[in-house]
């Protein structure tokens, strides 16, 4: 039980990260590698400003924020400068390393003795459950902390999915979607497609390192290196929420990027868990994401060769 919760929790944490490469990918069909670099920096400025002793809420707030910043000189160097989307977001995504060192002082910061979101939401739910360590669900035992994080990351990951969802309702939200879809219709409705780009690329890495200030508060420590390979996983939760629930509205989209986010998480869990070496788990993910890209196309040929046969025999 511990093991799926633990998993569910950080899947639901990087379902964040999926919200935002499903915003760069999908959207703007925008290959952002600055995702790496940017869920890092989440959890580097959250990290400095709590061993500061600034309120969780503000640490995660001004990572997100930070985030925001890096997304927009992604956009800004592709817009203005002229530069290739790919090396746009290789050139801040490589700076980025060596600024999250300088903001942390060092590869990394341990949290264990800091107030979080986490250990706030713990200290709640044990007033609440009368000091216990441990409640009881369907016969299992389930310590405070775990309970607590899992329900405050839902509703923190459902409050943004569905700021999201209401976003692109908007007339701003409305006019992103279409830059994505025809950028000339929107330039030629007077709408300037750089701002536009530029602004979703700021929300989508703010998305990211929010996801990576919550993973920092969550695993109670930030590190240089815990970027590394993200924008693959987020891909690859966009990808099987997409296999899952199909296309259709934004909204089914939003909740299948949760889904496949919390899907992908616990099938890494459950490999680990059946004795997968730990060095190995980036393959495992590059396999993955193999699989859920070739799937959707195999499965298609596989229905396509079913029905020829079918009609060729009546």
């Amino acid at each position: 039980m511990n093991l799926l919760i633990g998993a569910t929790t950080i899947g639901l944490i990087l379902a964040l990260l999926a919200f935002g490469v499903y915003l760069s990918f999908r959207i703007f069909s925008f290959p952002d590698i600055t995702a790496d670099g940017s869920i890092t920096l989440g959890a580097a400025v959250t990290a400095a400003l709590l061993i500061h002793h600034f309120a969780p809420w503000e640490a995660t707030l001004a990572g997100f924020i930070a985030g925001m910043i890096a997304g927009s000189i992604t956009g800004i160097l592709h817009t203005k400068f002229k530069i290739n989307e790919l090396l746009s977001g290789i050139l801040v995504m490589t700076a980025l390393y060596s600024v999250n060192l300088h903001v942390m002082g060092k590869s990394n910061v341990p949290l264990m003795n800091e107030a979080t979101l986490t250990s706030q939401s713990e200290s709640l739910f044990a007033i609440l459950f009368g000091g216990k360590d441990d409640i009881d669900i369907f016969g299992w035992s389930v310590s405070i902390r775990d309970a607590s994080t899992l329900l405050g990351i839902a509703a923190i990951v459902s409050l943004v999915g569905t700021l999201l969802f209401l976003f692109f309702r908007t007339n701003l939200g409305t006019a992103m979607r279409a830059t994505g879809d025809n950028a000339q219709m929107i330039r030629a409705l007077g709408v300037s497609v750089d701002f536009i780009l530029i602004l979703g690329l700021a929300i989508s890495n703010g998305l990211i390192a929010l996801a990576g200030s919550l993973l920092a508060q969550y695993q109670g420590f930030a590190d240089v290196q815990m970027g590394i390979g993200m924008v693959v996983w987020g891909l690859a939760s966009v990808i099987i929420g997409e296999a899952l629930v199909g296309g259709g509205s934004i909204g089914f989209v939003i909740i299948g990027a949760v889904m496949g986010s919390v899907l992908f998480r616990l099938l890494v869990a459950i490999a680990l868990r059946w004795g997968l070496n730990p060095n190995d788990l980036k393959l495992i993910t590059a396999l993955f994401v193999f699989i859920a890209l070739i799937a959707p196309s195999m499965l298609r040929k596989l229905k396509s060769s079913t029905a020829s046969k079918a009609s060729s025999h009546a």
